[in-house]
């Protein structure tokens, strides 16, 4: 049997159920996806479907992330709500190319983990697979193991076996819509472009999961917890000087400005930092940077595009004389200008909550 898989918080318990139920065939996983988005939230999902599955001796094949054709295959019902005719035509995007890997096996029959997902219309998921079978001849098996108390059995099951539990279905249209009615920012869809891991992003999740696995190779007991804190989205940063001269500049973690913009100049300089005369700005030199943090940057712009993590920002903002939940803006720039500047800084400071590995 052919069990197209979504994620493993549905596939883990999905999969057991049966193999108890059904311990005589065999089960091939395919993880086939191309709605996830972004992709590095894919890769992260896919990471802890390979887990289960060898957890559970299961053998799993990848299918494309032809992502630009799951595009296609949705347009025009971008605004659709969850359980939608967007749904409808995922599923039927997802079920026919799982079909087709069943009849590329040689099997006749498929299911999929989505129809214990609680999220999901299991009569959406029935009429998709019912379709292909009609026109494929390859049987599409409804279990439901949602009933008798299933959905709290998943949960028990996901929190024993730590699984990565994500919080939107995966889609770009569904998160958008979601985090609009949470009037939450949505910084899955933000990168540093400079590839700096950022608190509470995907990226981070990833590299934490990839180091459990490690650890689980290693033996090595474990916990994964959640913490709250309040997170931090640089959006954009530019400094320029008279007549729009753009000067290279990097404004460190938790820098903000309540209006995004400030103009004025720097009064005066004290112990190597510079004190503009708007919105407690400060301002210090790369070499005096370098020279407290024992780094070594040849000029800003390296920095912008090498940072430091932010675990070693928020060291160095502490020794620029700043309390951990300080907000001064923090600006390092080749040379201190003389001249009348406009600083111009869109951020965001937010509560949020982050997982956190502890070794036990």
């Amino acid at each position: 049997m052919l069990v197209h898989i979504c994620c493993s918080v549905d596939s883990h318990f999905f999969l057991e159920k049966l193999q108890k139920d059904y311990p005589h065939e065999k089960l091939i996983g395919f993880f086939y996806d191309p709605n996830i988005h972004p992709y590095s939230e894919y890769q992260l999902r896919l990471l802890d479907v390979k887990r289960s599955c060898k957890k559970l001796g299961i053998e799993l094949l990848e299918g494309e992330y032809d992502f630009e054709s799951w595009m296609k295959a949705v347009r025009g019902l971008e605004n659709e709500p969850e359980k939608g005719r967007r749904c409808e035509a995922c599923f039927d995007k997802r079920f026919e190319r799982s079909v087709q890997k069943a009849l590329e096996l040689g099997e006749k029959t498929v299911t999929t983990t989505l129809l214990v997902s609680p999220l999901k219309s299991q009569e959406q998921l029935i009429k998709s697979g019912e379709n292909f079978f009609k026109k494929y001849g390859v049987e599409f098996v409804a279990y439901d193991y949602r009933k008798d108390g299933g959905t709290q059995d998943q949960s028990r099951v996901t929190k024993e076996e730590q699984l990565y539990r994500q919080d939107y279905c995966g889609c770009i249209y569904g998160l958008t819509m979601q985090r609009e009615q949470q009037d939450r920012i949505m910084d899955e869809m933000f990168s540093s472009v400079s590839n700096q891991i950022q608190p509470s992003s995907i990226e981070e999740r990833l590299e934490m999961y990839k180091y459990r696995n490690e650890l689980e190779d290693k033996n090595i007991a474990y916990r994964i917890i959640k913490e709250k804190f309040l997170n931090y989205r640089q959006f954009s940063f530019k400094l320029t000087a008279e007549k729009n001269e753009v000067i290279p500049a990097y404004a460190l973690f938790y820098s903000t400005l309540p209006r995004k913009k400030a103009q004025g100049v720097v009064e005066f300089l004290h112990n190597g930092i510079g004190y503009f005369n708007r919105e407690e700005i400060k301002f210090v030199t790369l070499d005096f940077f370098n020279s407290v943090c024992v780094s070594n940057y040849k000029s800003v712009r390296e920095l912008i595009f090498k940072p430091p993590s932010v675990e070693e920002e928020l060291k160095i903002r502490s020794v620029f004389g700043s309390q951990s939940y300080d907000l001064t803006p923090i600006i390092i720039v080749d040379k201190i200008p003389k001249t009348k500047l406009t600083i111009e800084l869109d951020a965001k400071i937010y509560e949020d909550v982050r997982e956190k590995l502890i070794i036990l």
